[in-house]
């Protein structure tokens, strides 16, 4: 009976040893693009772009410990939206106005690496993760949808205080990174050429790690 019990006591030990290696990072904040604005554009235009060049950013990571470097897959997601009124000539050569609003979806999957010092004896926690993955783009203005996707880089640093043993929070910085060269719009694709769509964005999140 002993030996099972130590038996027994040896396995649960290695499993909670086990457990020790894994985190589940969740984060919220904003996110700005930094794509240039298309030079010419009127005043209208450069508002309602504006309105799309700033929004909610989320993403979520998990992974696999080994010592400091952790492992894992990382899904991000930014949105943004925006209405306005524009303008274009008609067959008279008078500008004609009209109400425009427009939707967009920026998503992020790939496989992530990460350093960490969350097995270290400090209340004082670094992360700093990259990624290689898939970027994809969605817009939407009234019946028009646009998409497209592409290879795309995701890329963080972020400093955390540690509130348990297994939980961790602060703030993070990162970056995504990708450009398409071509788009769908509601079936035909075109291509972008000398006007390709930038989708790199700064964000400045909160994150929580549950280290477990």
């Amino acid at each position: 009976m002993i030996k099972k019990l130590m038996l027994l006591g040896a396995i649960l030990t290695s499993l909670f040893s086990f457990a020790q290696k894994f985190s589940f990072i969740p984060s919220v904040g904003y996110g700005w693009r930094v794509a240039e604005t298309p030079s010419g554009a009127s005043k209208q235009e450069k508002d309602y772009i504006k309105g799309l060049k700033s929004g909610l950013h989320f993403d979520i990571s998990a992974y696999y410990h080994v010592k400091n470097i952790g492992i894992g897959l990382k899904f991000s997601n930014y949105s943004a939206s925006s209405n306005g009124m524009l303008s274009m000539p008609n067959s008279q050569g008078n500008n004609v106005y009209f109400a425009v609003s427009t939707k967009d979806n920026i998503t992020f999957i790939g496989p992530s690496i990460m350093y960490s010092n969350y097995n270290e004896p400090t209340k004082h926690k670094l992360l700093l993760d990259m990624a290689l993955g898939v970027i994809s783009y969605t817009t939407k203005t009234g019946n028009i949808k646009g998409t497209g996707s592409n290879l795309g880089l995701d890329a963080g640093f972020g400093y955390q205080y540690e509130l348990s043993d297994h939980l961790f929070i602060g703030p993070k910085l990162s970056v995504t990174a990708g450009t398409l060269n071509k788009m769908t719009f509601n079936g035909t694709t075109v291509d972008l050429s000398d006007t390709k769509e930038g989708l790199t964005r700064v964000s400045l999140s909160g994150v929580v790690t549950f280290h477990f």
